[in-house]
């Protein structure tokens, strides 16, 4: 049973808002301003668990994140889509021509720029959290300062809110990670995503052979992401999402895999959210 769940930013945040809606508000709430912290956290034994983002709809891949996942040995064991509309915020009784300075988290800043275009007056700042601002604000009551947040943070830290969805896509997901120190406790018969790490070779077309085996295999290849193996130049490591219909497929094409790629590691085994 879950108790415990480390998240990146403080309450009001996004990952705080996925830990309501995937867990209960029974659970504690250990906030950490960066993801190493909240991997610490959870690899010390000091969370039962951690939710991570993984990518973004709009701004792409959290590539760290995959690589703090892989390198700590944790495991994905479920995952949550969460659909982040952005508004900025500031003290009560003021308006976006007051604001000289937004801080904000830089994939928020990313997510909004063509807002700003709009406002050239507002100085753009990146910070380490979106709900962190917000607090920030309401603690120093800082006038003509704004913070790009949630609703719940707007609330929670009593601000105004001078201009809602202000992202440039209004349908804008975020994919976050559940994550744990030990293997997914989904049953086998629940089990329809996973997430697997490898590294193919040199030779011509041996990414392709993968990608048919995967394919030959009936599952469907819903993520690709590759990142440089930094001890060795030119060479890289492929983190792939895959869904499938019968938990049997995927072990054969786990088994052919190991055979094929190097470095082949299971990040995670979980049911799909998108089902």
């Amino acid at each position: 049973m879950i108790k415990s769940v480390a998240i990146q930013g403080v309450k009001g945040s996004y990952h705080h808002i996925v830990s309501e809606q995937f867990f209960d508000n029974s659970v504690e709430l250990i906030e950490c301003l960066t993801f190493d912290r909240v991997v610490e956290v959870l690899t010390t034994k000091h969370c039962d668990a951690a939710i991570m983002a993984l990518e973004n709809s709009i701004a792409g891949s959290i590539i760290p994140n995959y690589a703090l996942i892989d390198s700590h040995n944790l495991h994905i064991v479920g995952e949550h889509y969460l659909d982040i509309q952005h508004n900025l915020m500031a003290l009560p009784g003021q308006s976006i021509e007051d604001i000289k300075e937004v801080y904000s988290h830089p994939m928020a800043l990313l997510q909004c720029k063509e807002f700003f275009k709009k406002h050239p007056h507002i100085k753009l700042v990146e910070d380490k959290d979106t709900a962190e601002v917000a607090d920030r604000i309401h603690s120093n009551q800082l006038k003509n300062v704004g913070a790009i947040a949630s609703v719940l943070a707007a609330k929670i830290f009593e601000l105004d809110i001078l201009a809602s969805s202000i992202q440039t896509i209004k349908n804008n997901e975020t994919r976050f990670a559940i994550v744990k120190r030990t293997n997914s406790e989904v049953s086998q018969s629940e089990i329809n995503k996973a997430s697997i790490k490898f590294e193919a070779n040199h030779k011509r077309g041996s990414l392709a052979t993968i990608l048919n085996v995967m394919s030959d295999c009936k599952l469907n290849l819903t993520k690709i992401q590759s990142l440089p193996i930094i001890e060795t130049p030119w060479k890289y490591a492929f983190f792939v999402d895959v869904t499938f219909e019968d938990y049997s497929d995927f072990q054969k094409a786990k088994s052919l895999i190991e055979i094929m790629a190097e470095g082949f590691k299971i990040l995670g085994e979980y049911k799909n959210a998108k089902l």
